[in-house]
C-alpha cells in the first residue's frame, strides 16, 4: 500500500470540515441553524477546491447520495398524507383504552407501538406523530408524561436501529456499503430485539412511583373521529406492499427509493382529495439540505484524500485484531453520538472504512459495529438524536403552558435515565458481536 503523505489539499479540506462540524454542534451557543452551518460548509468545500484543484461543481453533486435523499423524502411525504386522516390519533387511543390504566402496560404497549413504526418510518417521524399525542393522553388520565415521552424516544431510537429504513445513518450506511434490507434486518433484528426487551425492565424500574400512580378516567369527549378512513387504510395497504417492495428490492434490482417513490405514487391516486402541493409542504426540506450538504463536505474531504491519509494510521489496528476493534468503534460510535447527533459522525466514518475496504480489508463487523453505536448511542442524552431534542422541547412547552417546570423533561433527567439505558444495551449489543462474530464478520454478499 502506497503511504500518502499529508499536503496542502488534505489541510483545507480537513479545516473546512473541522469548522464546519464545530459549528454543527454548536448550535446552541452561537444560535445559527445547523442547516445554515451545513451548507456554509458545503458552499466553502467547492470553493477551496475549486482554489486548490481537489473538488469541482460536478464532483460535489457526484458525492451526493441521491438514494438516501429520495427515500428520506418520499417517505416522508407519505406520512405527511396520512397525519391528517387521524389514524395515528384512533391508533394511539386505542392502545389507552386497552391499557385500563394500567400505566406500564400503556407504557409497554405505546413503545411497542412507536417501535414498530420506527421499522418502517425513520424515528423523528415516528416521535414527531407519537409525542404530542402521549401528552394528550396522558392529560387526560391526569398523570406525568414523562415516562412515556422518554420511553418513546428511547424506543424508537432502538427500534430504527434494526431495518435500512429505520434510522437516516442506517440509510447512509447501507447505501454506501450495498447492504439490502434482509440483510440489514437479518444481522441487527435480534440485537434490538434484546436491547428493546432490556429498555422496558429499566424503564420499570427507573420510573417505579411515576408508574405506580392511579390515573384517572379518561375524557372521550375531546376524541375527534378517522377524517379520512379511504386515504388512512389505503396509506396501511400502501405501507404493507412497500414492506414487501424492501425485502425484495434486492431481487427486483430496484433502490429502496424507487419503492418509495412508487408507493408515494400509488397513495396519490389512492386519496383522491390529497393536496399534494399541501403534502409536500410539509416534507422536512431542512433536514434533506442537511444530508445534501455533509454529503458534499464529506466528498470533498475524500476527493483531497484527507480521510484515506487519517485511514492508513487506523488500518495496523484494524488487520491486528478485527474484533477489538469492532466492539472499539462501537463504543466510540456510541460515545460521540450521545454528545453530537449521529448523522455527522456517520457522514464522516464511511468514507473512512470504504479506505480500508478499498485496501482489501474485511471491513463487514465494522458496518454494523457502526450501526449498533450510532443508534443506541442516541440514547445517552438529549442530544443524541433529532428525535431525542423534539420530545425535550415538546416537554418545555408542556411545562411552560401548566407553569410547572417539573414537567418538562431537564438535560440532567435525561442523562440519568437515558445514559443507563445506553449503556446497558451497548453492553447486550457488545456481548452479542463477541459472541456471534463469525456471523457479523462474514463478507456482504
Amino acid at each position: 500500500m502506497e503511504t500518502l503523505v499529508w499536503n496542502t489539499e488534505m489541510m483545507v479540506s480537513g479545516i473546512v470540515l473541522a469548522l464546519t462540524f464545530l459549528a454543527i454542534f454548536t448550535e446552541g451557543v452561537h444560535h445559527v441553524h445547523r442547516v445554515k452551518c451545513a451548507m456554509a460548509g458545503a458552499a466553502a468545500m467547492i470553493v477551496a477546491g475549486q482554489v486548490f484543484h481537489f473538488y469541482s461543481p460536478e464532483d460535489a453533486v457526484h458525492a451526493i447520495d441521491w438514494n438516501v435523499v429520495f427515500l428520506l423524502g418520499g417517505m416522508m411525504t407519505i406520512v405527511a398524507i396520512m397525519i391528517p386522516t387521524g389514524g395515528f390519533q384512533q391508533m394511539a387511543y386505542a392502545i389507552a383504552d386497552f391499557s385500563k390504566g394500567r400505566l406500564f402496560l400503556l407504557l409497554a404497549l405505546m413503545g411497542t407501538l412507536v417501535t414498530v413504526l420506527s421499522l418502517l418510518l425513520d424515528n423523528v417521524t415516528t416521535v414527531v406523530i407519537f409525542g404530542p399525542l402521549i401528552i394528550l393522553i396522558c392529560k387526560s388520565l391526569r398523570v406525568s408524561a414523562i415516562p412515556m415521552l422518554l420511553a418513546a424516544a428511547l424506543l424508537s431510537d432502538t427500534g430504527g436501529v434494526a431495518t435500512l429504513v429505520g434510522d437516516p445513518p442506517n440509510l447512509m450506511i447501507g447505501s454506501a456499503a450495498d447492504i439490502d434490507f434482509n440483510t440489514f434486518i437479518i444481522h441487527m433484528g435480534a440485537m434490538v430485539a434484546v436491547a428493546w426487551v432490556l429498555i422496558l425492565v429499566f424503564l420499570r424500574f427507573l420510573f417505579k412511583s411515576e408508574l405506580a400512580v392511579t390515573p384517572q378516567p379518561m375524557d372521550l369527549t375531546e376524541r375527534e373521529p378517522l377524517s379520512d378512513p379511504k386515504t388512512w387504510y389505503g396509506a396501511l395497504g400502501v405501507l404493507g406492499v412497500m414492506v414487501i417492495g424492501f425485502v425484495l428490492h434486492n431481487s427486483l434490482h430496484w433502490e429502496p427509493w424507487f419503492v418509495t417513490a412508487l408507493g408515494l405514487t400509488a397513495l396519490a391516486f389512492i386519496g383522491k382529495d390529497i393536496d399534494m402541493e399541501e403534502a409536500f409542504a410539509h416534507t422536512e426540506l431542512a433536514l434533506l439540505m442537511f444530508f445534501i450538504s455533509l454529503f458534499i463536505i464529506v466528498g470533498g474531504v475524500e476527493h483531497s484524500k484527507f480521510l484515506e491519509y487519517v485511514g492508513q494510521f487506523i488500518i495496523p489496528f484494524v488487520e491486528r485484531d478485527l474484533l477489538m476493534a469492532t466492539i472499539i468503534l462501537m463504543w466510540v460510535s456510541a460515545a460521540l453520538s450521545a454528545a453530537i447527533d449521529n448523522i455527522p459522525f456517520t457522514a464522516a466514518m464511511i468514507p473512512i472504512i470504504l479506505g480500508m475496504e478499498a485496501q482489501g480489508i474485511n471491513v463487514t463487523p465494522l458496518w454494523w459495529a457502526l450501526a449498533a453505536g450510532v443508534g443506541m448511542g442516541g440514547n445517552g442524552t438529549h442530544l443524541g438524536s433529532t428525535a431525542n431534542v423534539f420530545i425535550v422541547t415538546i416537554s418545555e412547552k408542556m411545562a411552560k403552558d401548566a407553569g410547572d417546570p417539573s414537567l418538562a423533561i431537564t438535560p440532567g433527567l435525561w442523562f440519568r435515565k437515558g445514559l443507563p439505558v445506553m449503556l446497558i444495551t451497548l453492553l447486550s449489543c457488545t456481548v452479542i458481536m463477541y459472541v456471534f462474530f463469525d456471523f457479523f464478520s462474514r463478507p456482504i454478499a
